[in-house]
């Protein structure tokens, strides 16, 4: 109840945050089936999926430094139960399988690869992909003789209804879990684990529950979604833009922030969708735009936008460019601090993070 409390009562700003997801959700549900035709729903339900997707890695690697890639392998098992329990068993309860095998999964994998440091986790996860779509083909083209197979038609407002309710969920238990002591425990870990450790913190079973948490809705997703393709394979199911789409968009929108997984997964899918169908030539275009914006907005588009805000205000504002981050976006080598997550991620920086700061230097209680 505190951390209810804390995370939408506590304060002005928590009580309008609260309602205005409320107020967003309830016109998304009562207007958008009824008003927009049969397209829209469905356009907004893979882009809401991609905003699970987003905050779902960025929960975990944008908190703790360790940059997974296992995405899509959980994406694709979603699918796959999908296939071969959706004749049997309501969508529902598929997409409560598939939450729980990826979370029993993920919970495997953590505890195998979670006690390392280093870049070892990323190699691992991004191997687990790739060896389940190798497994799938193998088992199908052995014992089955078949490839791929045919999911049951679900219509779109189903989809993007059940889509929303996944998306609500997802966003509110990120809310809470960053008001809780385990959410606190995860970014102190993404700040400094050794002096994690040295609190008290223990860091091995807070990194595999966040990475078997992160894990379940992804698994969700897919077994949702692939009710819209009608048909999958090992190929579809374990597509690696299930993997690095998400990592980007949260580039795009901001490391380590609460809403900037969903604003970079708004606007990353709505430009593709538009490029796609003006041009050829759009992967180009889209990757110049991308490094655009990582080299103008290291911080992502919320960063940026939080910079401007405090400006205006006459506040210091976030250095868009330096200062310490979190752990994931250290790791990427976006800003120039530095920190655990530095060493465990794909880039490094300089100077040094011993302090619990959240990203733009608030408390690491804050919503961040």
């Amino acid at each position: 109840m505190r951390v209810i409390r804390e995370a939408f009562l506590s304060t002005r700003h928590a009580r309008i945050q609260f309602g205005a997801i409320i107020a967003v959700f309830m016109f998304m549900a009562l207007y958008i089936p009824y008003n927009t035709g049969t397209y829209w729903p469905l356009f907004i339900a893979y882009v809401m999926s991609y905003a699970v997707l987003s905050m779902s890695w960025n929960f975990f690697s944008g908190k703790s430094g360790y940059v997974s890639l296992a995405t899509a392998a959980f994406y694709g098992l979603g699918m796959y139960v999908q296939a071969i329990y959706g004749r049997q068993i309501p969508l529902v309860g598929t997409m409560l399988i598939s939450a729980a095998l990826a979370f029993a999964v993920g919970f495997l994998i953590g505890v195998v690869t979670l006690r390392l440091r280093g870049i070892y986790f990323t190699i691992f996860t991004f191997g687990l992909t790739l060896f389940l779509n190798k497994f799938v083909h193998w088992y199908e083209g052995r014992f089955t003789r078949t490839k791929g197979r045919m999911i049951k038609y679900v219509d779109n407002t189903t989809i993007f209804y059940a889509m929303l309710i996944v998306f609500f969920i997802a966003l509110i238990a990120v809310l809470l879990l960053n008001k809780s002591k385990f959410g606190l425990s995860l970014k102190c870990i993404g700040q400094n684990e050794d002096s994690a450790q040295h609190i008290g913190v223990n860091t091995t079973m807070t990194k595999v529950l966040a990475f078997s948490i992160s894990a379940a809705p992804i698994g969700a997703i897919g077994a949702l979604l692939s009710t819209a393709t009608g048909y999958i394979d090992a190929d579809i199911a374990f597509k690696m833009n299930a993997t690095f789409f998400p990592v980007l968009m949260v580039i795009f929108g901001g490391i380590g922030t609460l809403y900037g997984p969903i604003i970079g997964a708004v606007a990353f899918y709505v430009l593709q969708d538009y490029l796609i169908k003006a041009t050829p030539f759009y992967m180009i275009i889209f990757g110049a735009i991308m490094v655009i914006v990582v080299l103008l907005m290291p911080k992502g588009v919320f960063g940026f936008v939080e910079m401007l805000t405090a400006k205006i205000r006459g506040g210091s504002g976030v250095d868009p460019g330096g200062g310490s981050g979190s752990g994931a976006e250290r790791g990427l080598g976006g800003g120039a601090g530095s920190g655990s997550g530095a060493e465990r991620g794909l880039g490094s920086g300089s100077g040094s993070s011993s302090n619990a700061d959240g990203i733009d230097g608030r408390e690491v209680t804050d919503d961040a």
